[in-house]
């Protein structure tokens, strides 16, 4: 099993994930991180960081989510590793309440 970012990701990228992951199973996108599953050591420290409840244990993410399984491993396999926090967007408060962000998802590596 793996754990999964979700749509709640999108456009808030908060890492404070990345710092707790003991395996670097964090990937960078320009607009949200993925978990590449082939890393993934399903430890649970990842879950309690975010602070937007973006991620789940696989067997658990929401029906309306679901798409997110396959497309962290599809991602994972293009975006770089990130290994530490960096700053939030400026934006990304205002983000995070936002629901249905799908669309906006930017599917380019970080920048």
């Amino acid at each position: 099993m793996t754990f999964v970012v979700t749509e709640a990701c999108i456009k808030c990228k908060y890492t404070d994930c990345v710092a707790v992951c003991p395996v670097d199973a964090f990937r960078e996108g320009a607009n949200m991180l993925v978990i590449d599953p082939r890393d993934c050591i399903d430890c649970n420290l990842c879950v309690p960081e975010c602070p937007v409840d973006a991620i789940y244990p696989e067997h658990e993410v929401p029906a309306e989510q679901q798409a997110f399984i396959a497309l962290n491993a599809e991602l994972a396999r293009s975006w770089p590793v990130i290994t530490q926090v960096k700053a939030a967007p400026t934006d990304a408060d205002a983000w995070a309440e936002v629901q249905r962000k799908r669309q906006l998802l930017d599917r380019s590596p970080s920048r």
